[in-house]
Formats: C-alpha cells, structure tokens, sequence
C-alpha cells in the first residue's frame, strides 16, 4: 500500500498582509479617535484602568491589541497577544471571516448573528469595544462603504465629519 503525502494548505500571504495592514491601522485610528473625540473617550472611560482588548483571527492571528494604560491613556500596542494579560479577546473564526469584517462585506453584527465572532470577557466591554470600532470606521471610511460596515450611519455634526475626520486620519498617520 503507498503511502500519501499530506498536503497542507497555502498560508494565504496576501490576505495575512492586508489584515495585518487593516488592523495596524485601525489600531492606530483607535488611539487616535480616543484623543479626537469626546465620545470615544466617554466610550472608554467606561471600561476600567489598565485594560486591554484584542481582535483578530482564530487560530494565528493577525491580531490588534489595544490597552488603556493607568492613566486613561489609550494606546495601540501592537499585534503580540502572548505574554499579555487580555481582559478582552474578540476573536472571529477564520482569517476569511475577518477578511469579510475588513473588506465591509459584512459589518460586526452581522458576523455575531452567523457566529463567526467569539467573545472572551465581559459581555458590557464587548458592546462598548464594538461601538468604538464602529464610529472609528466612520472617521477613516466613506460614507457609502461606512454605511456597509455599522449597523446605522450616525448623524453628526458637520465638525465632526470634517475636522474630527482629518485630525483622526492624521494622527492615525503619524502615530500621535
């Protein structure tokens, strides 16, 4: 009897750099809109000194990770999961299924309800991550692809849309 090979399946390079991408930029947006805006950081004054979220991929990553250190500071922290202590890991189930979160096929509610998206830690602080990646998306998308990525567009002030826009854009640039 012969015997057979196993094959393993390519690692998908090019979907590994563009979420790697995605999320460095989102990260860094992240930490800048929590300096921009009043109501991201009303967001994360809610959620306790010293915690650190995470979203990526089950089982390899890519992964963000962002913490609001002791002083309320929020900062990006990179994409190393280990060695760290997460109180929030939101993990979706394949490198597709965050490819469809990233490519705005499908906003995150819409992946909650088909189970792609695992939560680890308090349900309260995953709404309250999920409304932060939400009005993130909307400072660094356009409208009509922001509009297939949240669950409802927000009315905002004209300021916000604008200035609020390009001071996000910015600091999310040059990592201030």
């Amino acid at each position: 009897m012969e015997d057979f090979v196993e094959i393993k399946p390519g690692g998908a390079p090019l979907k590994r750099i563009y979420l790697n991408l995605m999320l460095w930029f989102v990260g860094r947006a992240v930490q800048a809109a929590s300096k921009v805006d009043p109501a991201v950081r009303q967001e994360f004054d809610s959620m306790p000194m010293g915690f650190i979220f995470s979203l990526g991929a089950f089982p390899s990553g890519p992964w963000m990770v962002v913490e609001k250190d002791a002083n309320g500071r929020v900062k990006y922290l990179g994409q190393r999961v280990k060695d760290r202590n997460i109180d929030l890991r939101m993990t979706l189930k394949s490198m597709d299924a965050l490819l469809l979160l990233f490519t705005f096929q499908e906003s995150t509610p819409v992946s909650n309800a088909r189970n792609r998206l695992f939560v680890e830690g308090e349900v309260p602080h995953a709404c309250t991550v999920v409304r932060i990646l939400d009005m993130v998306q909307v400072y660094l998308l356009p409208k009509f692809i922001a509009k297939r990525a949240i669950k409802r567009y927000p009315r905002w002030s004209l300021k916000r849309h604008t200035l609020d826009r390009i001071q996000v854009n910015i600091r999310t640039l040059i990592g201030c």
